[in-house]
This record gives structure tokens, C-alpha cells and sequence, in this order.
């Protein structure tokens, strides 16, 4: 069974940063991208950014490209999302979430990935 867990979110304020954390377990993820995804209330859940297990491909949504970088630690299995030059309207849950690289559709759509974390709140005071 997979899980996936993350960490680090608070509260800081605007212009600060903050890096969160994905603790994936319950199988072997080179087979997976890894992705980070956020909810604001009254909004939809929205693409963060996303990372495959092998190799350095990487993928970001245009509202977080030069301020988020996604990486990770196999030895670890770890993902994380630091964040830098925070606004306040990067206030959200912060989910991570895992798909297998085979599976087909856009890592921008939630459709395309089987695994969620619970989720970590970020809020970014102005």
C-alpha cells in the first residue's frame, strides 16, 4: 500500500520561504512521478509541479516557474518543494501525490495521479 506523507508547511510571511516534504513508502517509486499539487479554499485542486523517480525530468506550473524547484532523495524516498519568494496567494493545502509513468493524460490533471497525501497547509501572510 503506498503512503504518502507530507511535512513542513506553516505559516511565513510574504517574500519568505519554505520547504516541504513527501515521505513516499510501500513500494519501489522508480517506476513513478512524483508530484506536488495545492488546493486554496473555494478553489480546485491545481498542479504544482512534478518530478519522475529516474532521471531529471521536471515539470512546473507557470505560477510557480523561478520560485519553486521539486526534487528528491531516493535513498530517502523523499520529494520535496522548496519555496522561495512566497506570495499570499500560494496560501493552500500542499498535497503530494504519486503516478505511475506509464500512465497516460497531462500531470497537470488530477485524473492522472493514483496516490494522495494527506495534505500540509501553507499560508503566506502579507
Amino acid at each position: 500500500q503506498v503512503q504518502l506523507v507530507e511535512s513542513g508547511g506553516g505559516l511565513v510571511q510574504a517574500a519568505g520561504s519554505l520547504r516541504l516534504s513527501c515521505a513516499a513508502s510501500g513500494r519501489t517509486f522508480s517506476s513513478y512521478v512524483m508530484g506536488w499539487f495545492r488546493q486554496a479554499p473555494g478553489k480546485e485542486r491545481e498542479f504544482v509541479a512534478a518530478i519522475k523517480w529516474l532521471g531529471d525530468s521536471t515539470y512546473y506550473a507557470d505560477s510557480v516557474k523561478g520560485r519553486f524547484t521539486i526534487s528528491r532523495d531516493n535513498a530517502k524516498n523523499t520529494v520535496y518543494l522548496q519555496m522561495i519568494s512566497l506570495k499570499p496567494e500560494d496560501t493552500a493545502v500542499y498535497y503530494c501525490a504519486a503516478t505511475f509513468v506509464g500512465v497516460g493524460g497531462t500531470y497537470s490533471s488530477t485524473m492522472r495521479w493514483q496516490y494522495w497525501g494527506q495534505g500540509t497547509q501553507v499560508t503566506v501572510s502579507s
